[in-house]
C-alpha cells in the first residue's frame, strides 16, 4: 500500500496537484492523506485581540478547514473513482513545513505531491514560499507540480546528477515502479570537463543501473559552465516531460532552493519535479 501525502491550501493549484497524483499511481493501491495546516490563518489574522478571541477563531478555522476537505474529497473521487485509492483527511494547527514532517515520520510516507505554487499565485516565481520549505526540509520524496501542468504519463525524464551523491534504495525502488509502469526513458545528465569518473561515482552510477533495471537508461555528458542553463537547454532540446534531483546536504539542489537564488538564475520549471531526499529521516 502506498502511502501519499497531499498538502491543500484549497487553491485550484493544490487541486491541479491532487489530480495529478492520483492519475499518476491509478493503477496503485494508496492512501493518500489529504493535509491542510492552518496555524497561519489563525495567528496572522487582523481580529485577534485577546486569547479569548483567539481561541474562538481557531475553531472557527478547524472547523471551516474541515469543511473544505470534505468538498475537495468529494471532487477527487468524482473525478476519480478509483476503488484502489483510499483517503484522510487531516486539518492541524501548525505549520505546513512542521505537520509534513511529523506525518512523513509518523506514517513512513513514500512521497508528497504538491503545487509548485499556492492560493497567491505569483507567475513571477518559480516556486512558492511553501513548496520551497517542503522542498527543503521534508524527509521524503516531494513531487512538485507546475500550476498549468495537465496529467501526461512521463515519458521522457531528465535526471542530472554528478554521480557524486549516494542514493536511497528506497527512493529509487520507488522511481523504479513510476518508470516501469510507463516504460519511460530515463536521461542522466552529467556536466564535467573530465571523461573519467573517480571510484565513487562509478560505483554510485553502478548503483543507479542495478536500482533501475527494468527502464531505458541514456547517460549523457556535457561541458557547460552554468549547469542550471545546461538544464534548461537539455529539457527543450529533448522534449522532457520530467524532471528528478537529489537534495542533500550541500548538493547543488540545497544552494538552489532559496527563492533569490532560484529565481535569479532561471531554473524555470514548466514540468513535473521529483525531489529525491537524501537526509537522513529520524
Amino acid at each position: 500500500m502506498r502511502k501519499i501525502l497531499i498538502p491543500t491550501d484549497f487553491s485550484e493549484n493544490a487541486m491541479n496537484a491532487l489530480r495529478y497524483a492520483v492519475e499518476l499511481f491509478k493503477y496503485e493501491r494508496c492512501d493518500f492523506f489529504i493535509l491542510h495546516a492552518y496555524a497561519d490563518e489563525v495567528y496572522d489574522h487582523n481580529t485577534v485581540v485577546s486569547r479569548e478571541i483567539f481561541d474562538e477563531l481557531k475553531e472557527k478555522v478547524y472547523k471551516s478547514s474541515n469543511m473544505a476537505l470534505e468538498k475537495v474529497l468529494s471532487e477527487i473521487k468524482n473525478i476519480s473513482p478509483n476503488p484502489r485509492h483510499e483517503y484522510k483527511l487531516l486539518s492541524m494547527f501548525g505549520s505546513l513545513t512542521d505537520e509534513a514532517n511529523d506525518l512523513v515520520d509518523k506514517e513512513n510516507m513514500d512521497i508528497l505531491i504538491m503545487g509548485t505554487r499556492g492560493e497567491t499565485n505569483d507567475r513571477k516565481l518559480t516556486f512558492g514560499s511553501n513548496t520551497l520549505q517542503v522542498l527543503k526540509y521534508v524527509k521524503c520524496p516531494v513531487l512538485a507540480i507546475p500550476s498549468d501542468c495537465s496529467y501526461n504519463s512521463p515519458k521522457n525524464i531528465l535526471f542530472p546528477t554528478n554521480y557524486q551523491l549516494p542514493f536511497k534504495r528506497r527512493e529509487l525502488k520507488l522511481f523504479s515502479t513510476l518508470t516501469k509502469s510507463f516504460r519511460s526513458i530515463i536521461n542522466f545528465l552529467y556536466i564535467s570537463n573530465f571523461d573519467k569518473l573517480s571510484i565513487r561515482q562509478e560505483d554510485n552510477k553502478h548503483f543507479l543501473k542495478e536500482s533501475l533495471p527494468n527502464a531505458e537508461l541514456i547517460f549523457h555528458q556535457e561541458i557547460a559552465e552554468d549547469l542550471t542553463h545546461a538544464i534548461n537547454q537539455f529539457i527543450e532540446r529533448n522534449e522532457i516531460d520530467f524532471l528528478v534531483m537529489v537534495n542533500s546536504r550541500r548538493s547543488y539542489l540545497e544552494n538552489l532552493l532559496d527563492r533569490s537564488t532560484i529565481d535569479k538564475i532561471g531554473l524555470h520549471i514548466r514540468i513535473p519535479f521529483l525531489v529525491m531526499q537524501n537526509l537522513q529521516r529520524y
